[in-house]
This record gives C-alpha cells, structure tokens and sequence, in this order.
C-alpha cells in the first residue's frame, strides 16, 4: 500500500499564451516516489469580492488538490478612469479624481499630483505650505498602515487587532476632518498651496494623538506582530526575493520587506524630507527568509513609528505663513512635460502630465505602485518552495496591502 504521507513528485506542466494548463508530463524515467502521480487539475475563482477593503478582485487559481499551482489576477471591476477624467478637466479640477485612487491614503495622492504641476510651471512654495504637506502626508501614512494592519490581522483570523487599528486610525480621521472637512476624500493639497490654514488649536491636538499613538504600537506588537500563531502563518509564506521584487518593479514597503533599502524620500527627496531624521525600515527576515509575509507587515509597523518622529519635528518647527500665497489664478502650465514619483503608503506614485499651454492637460498618465504589486502574485507563488495554499494566497494577498482604485485608474 503506498504511503500517502511520504513526499509527492512535483507535476510538469506547461503554460500556453493564455495561461490555461496543458501537456502534464510524466516524471523522467528512473525517478523514484510514493503515492500517485498527480494528472489533473481544477480551477477555483476567488472573488470577484471586496477583500479587507482592497476593492473588488478575481483570482483565478488553478489548483492541484489543494496546493495552488497558478494564479491571474482579474483587475477591471471598479472602473475609476482616473487618467481619461484628468484628460478633460482642468488642472484645478482634478485634485478630487486623485482623491478616489487610492480612497485609503487620499492626501498621499493629492500631494503627488500638484508636485508634478507645479514642477511644470516652476512655482515654488514657502515652508509652512511645505511642512504642513509633509505631516499630513504622514499621518495619512500612520492611517493607511492601520488600515494594512488590522485588516491583515482580520485575514488572519484575529479579530481584536483590527479593532485597536481602527481605534486610532479614527483619530487621525477627525484630525483630518477637522482641518479640511472630509474624512476620506479630502481635496486639501492644491496646486501652489492648501485648500486652507491649519485651525487654532489643531497642532496641539495632534501632538498629544501622537504622543498617544507612539507607545501603541509595541502594544500592537505584543497583540498580533510576535505572536506566534502569526508567525508560523506569515514568516515562511509567499517570499518575494530582492531580485524578483526589483524586476517586477514592485516598490514601498513590499520592496523594503524584500530587503531593499528605498525610499524616495530620502533617496531622491521631495518637498522638505530632507531636512527630518528618521531612518529607512527594511526587512530583516526575522524568522525566516528575508522578502516573506511577516517581513512585509513589520515594514509597515515600524515605518508608523519613523512617521511619529517625522511629524514631530515637523510640527516643533512650523514657520508662519501664507498657505494660499502662491496659488495661481489659473492654472495653466507652459507646454512641456514633467514626471514626479512620490512615496505613498503603498509605494511610488507616479504622474506624467504633457501640458500644450492650455488649461487642460493633454496626457496624464498614473504609475501605480499597486499594480506592479498585484503583477508579481503569480512569481511568488510558482517560486514557493513548498505548495501554496487557497489560506497562503489570502496572506500573500493582504501583504502587499493592494487598493484596486488605484490598479483601475
């Protein structure tokens, strides 16, 4: 009688232009093993759902038992047309298209956008425009990482982590509701400037909210980052090399956990970055091979923390003045092109705007560091050592922390 616990041959399989599984080979003459050799497979849809926040996602798996052999993506449900909306409506006027990218990290967006405008037309912006930009693109950070975070945890099977996330992802959203009135969709980075001055007494309430928030994220830590029912299901699980994350042109914290220390704030800075320290989180492989789940998620956690210190120096030094100084009347850039990439929550945001002088740009075009993310799914799983699992791609999934209005601009 075969031992069907002893060690399987792998099946040989070919992939056609289409993906569709074809020739299942036989194993060489003269190898050995147990069990039956493995001919026919199956196909399972994950999705099309809404996971954890991300958007609405397939994934097309093909499966052999239940190890998971292929996966393809299926993008295209959300429809946000960012790009073709950018194309018929003036400058200005776009800033609320950016907004509904990436719904998580909002002000991330904005800021990326009017940076690359006003690169096109050579405005230049005082300090207090400059450093209000910079901590309000880190708490945006702290809030979208409590959204990775906790919701990770929830695909994981632990309830009470996603709601401490929550918990203080909330106060970010009223500080950020009370200075622009929105708690998602915010419209506050314009070009030249700010839709609007900091009001009284909201840079105390922040200082005291981070000063709150720093010790919670050892508390997070001892929760759900080291223990060890966690560990054992994200540490060995859908490794992204350094050299695989760097061909896919995955970026962020996903190439950071990877072991690749970039940043484009610090290494090709913009706005004021420069001028703060705080330090590049990388993945250190912990407990097991550096570029796995676990490495992703603790990238994020501790980046919340260098984003504390980053605000914190920001607010102890904010300069008076004019917040809407240099906002044009009109915005209409000379003709010419200009590209600026931006360090979002989930990686480098491109824009590539061609302006031909007229109010309207004529091409804009989004680089989404989601999409490369998404891009390299399949690479991880068919480099596994080991079979993955219908449960190892719902971690793959939720650590590389994908929002799917940003893959459907």
């Amino acid at each position: 009688m075969n031992d069907i616990f002893a060690p399987q041959a792998p099946p040989r399989y070919e992939w056609d232009e289409d993906d569709l599984l074809i020739n299942i080979g036989t194993p060489p003459e003269g190898e050995k093993y147990s069990g039956a050799y493995i001919t026919d497979t199956y196909k399972v849809n994950m999705g099309p759902q809404h996971p954890s926040t991300h958007g609405v996602l397939r994934l097309e798996l093909t499966m052999d038992g239940e190890a998971v052999l292929h996966v393809k993506p299926h993008i295209g449900y959300l429809h946000r047309c960012f790009e073709k909306h950018a194309e018929n409506l003036p400058y200005a006027e776009v800033i609320p298209f950016c907004d509904r990218m990436d719904y998580i990290a909002a002000m991330s967006q904005d800021l990326g956008y009017a940076v690359a405008v006003e690169r096109l037309m050579g405005i230049k912006l005082n300090d207090r425009v400059e450093h209000i930009r910079v901590i309000t693109a880190e708490l945006q950070r702290i809030a979208s990482h409590l959204v990775a975070l906790g919701t990770y945890g929830l695909d994981m099977g632990a309830f009470t982590p996603f709601l401490w996330a929550f918990r203080d992802r909330e106060m970010i959203l009223d500080l950020l509701e009370w200075l622009t009135g929105a708690r998602m969709l915010y419209n506050y980075v314009w070009v030249g400037g700010l839709a609007r001055d900091l009001p009284e007494g909201w840079t105390a309430k922040c200082e005291q909210f981070l000063r709150y928030f720093e010790p919670k994220i050892k508390d997070f830590n001892d929760l759900l980052s080291y223990n060890h029912i966690f560990i054992n299901r994200t540490a060995k699980v859908a490794i992204l090399p350094k050299d695989m994350a760097i061909s896919y042109g995955v970026t962020g914290p996903n190439l950071r956990g990877s072991g690749v220390d970039w940043d484009l704030r610090r290494d090709d800075p913009y706005s004021i970055y420069d001028r703060f320290d705080w330090k590049v989180i990388v993945g250190t492989g912990q407990f097991g091979p550096v570029g796995s789940c676990w490495d992703r998620y603790m990238v994020r956690v501790y980046e919340m923390a260098e984003s504390i210190k980053i605000c914190q120096q920001a607010l102890k030094n904010l300069p008076e003045g004019d917040v809407r100084e240099t906002i044009p009347k009109k915005v209409r850039p000379p003709k010419g092109d200009a590209y600026v990439r931006t360090e979002t929550p989930r990686g480098e945001l491109g824009y590539y705007i061609i302006s031909d002088g007229s109010e309207i740009p004529l091409r804009c075009k989004a680089r989404s560091p989601c999409f490369t993310a998404i891009s390299a799914l399949n690479a991880i799983v068919q480099a596994s050592e080991k079979p993955m699992l219908i449960a190892d791609i719902v971690a793959a999934v939720g650590s590389v922390d994908i929002v799917l209005g940003e893959i459907d601009r």
